[in-house]
């Protein structure tokens, strides 16, 4: 396969899978240059070596567009103030690739990558790398110039000292609309409940507090509230001029919803998530609602269909193991799309992730081995 095709094929993939990096890199500029040993980027353009990316395969290349796309759109150089230069440049890299990995994507040959800086700031990380340097260590995972480097403050990008002021300045404003951009994006997915893992770190934002928690939970529905189609039979709407259509075909479409009756559930909130569930569901056809009533055991499961009302009297009190509900899940239904659990988040959780999607409807945002969160 040409690269040309292959890095198409990445960045669809990207654009697919994660929608989020997929729309930021489908905005850099692509630069070929032999004289690097793999890639750079600044977040506008990414400069790579031809042999380098011909060796690899789909997803790494992936990997290599979001970490491009994400250097400019997470401001690091507005973050850098005097830090070495090619130092902050690796402790970012760090930081973006570690957040990359824990997506899910696949880390290429080459990358920038320790497990000993899982979850850190690019600025933990840097003075991590300065310390080791100004150690002296023979024994480092990187290579350094030397340690006086670490301290300079007046450096410049080799790549700046060829570029005129009017276009360092240009590229500057590129880079500032990038971030902005990012940050809007960013907003809407995490509005959407779709936004990256562990993205915040990277990030100020005063997100948590202008989500629409209802827009959120719509969101997490309209997914799979969607009529089927099927080519056969054919649409017979323009049969008579002889184009074929697919046609539509309503499924019944089931979800769970666990609500966790542990001595701290607020029932305010409860009866608000579940009014807010009901409204929902008179928008679409053909349902059917699993609603299991569990703490550490399940105490009740009803089955609700289409046009009746969701109500839910409390059983329970005691303290909450998140993995009962699943097992029971797993135990008693078939092609499970989506789960709602609602929980204060205070548990234990599995230690096996189900293969259907979950939503943690909850009032406290906290980290998740699993699922993502639909914050009241």
């Amino acid at each position: 396969m040409k690269l040309s095709q292959k890095i198409s094929q990445a960045k669809a993939k990207l654009l697919v899978d994660k929608p989020y990096f997929g729309t930021l890199a489908a905005k850099l500029e692509l630069i070929v240059n032999d004289d690097i040993e793999s890639f750079v980027s600044n977040g506008v353009k990414l400069e790579y070596r031809e042999e380098y990316l011909e060796s690899l395969e789909i997803e790494e290349l992936a990997f290599i567009f979001a970490n491009g796309a994400m250097h400019a759109s997470l401001a690091h150089d507005k973050r850098r103030n005097n830090r070495s230069g090619w130092l902050w440049q690796m402790a970012t890299d760090m930081a973006i690739n570690d957040m990359l990995v824990q997506n899910g994507m696949k880390l290429p040959y080459g990358a920038h990558y320790r497990e000993r800086f899982a979850g850190m700031y690019a600025e933990e990380i840097y003075a991590e790398l300065k310390a080791d340097i100004l150690r002296d260590d023979e024994d480092l995972e990187y290579e350094a110039d030397s340690a006086d480097d670490v301290e300079q403050k007046d450096e410049k990008d080799s790549k700046n000292e060829h570029q005129t002021p009017e276009e360092l300045q240009e590229e500057i404003l590129q880079e500032q609309l990038l971030a902005e951009e990012a940050v809007a994006l960013l907003e809407r997915e995490f509005k959407k409940g779709e936004a990256p893992l562990h993205i915040e770190r990277f990030f100020t934002l005063e997100y948590e507090g202008k989500i629409d928690w209802r827009d959120a939970l719509k969101m997490a529905l309209d997914r799979y509230f969607r009529d089927d189609y099927r080519l056969l039979p054919p649409s017979k709407k323009l049969l008579y001029s002889g184009i074929y259509l697919p046609s539509s075909s309503s499924q019944t479409f089931r979800l769970v919803i666990v609500v966790d009756t542990s001595g701290s559930v607020d029932e305010v909130l409860l009866n608000t998530f579940l009014s807010e569930v009901n409204f929902l569901m008179s928008l679409v056809a053909h349902y059917q609602i699993e609603l299991i009533l569990c703490d550490d055991k399940v105490h009740s499961h009803r089955t609700f269909y289409s046009g009746e009302r969701l109500d839910v009297v409390l059983q329970g009190g005691g303290g909450t193991d998140f993995s009962v509900a699943f097992k029971f899940v797993a135990a008693h239904f078939d092609d499970v799309k989506l789960l709602l659990y609602f929980t204060d988040l205070e548990g234990l959780f599995p230690k096996e992730h189900p293969n259907y999607e979950v939503r943690w409807v909850t009032s406290q945002s906290k980290e998740t081995p699993f699922g993502s969160i639909i914050l009241l």
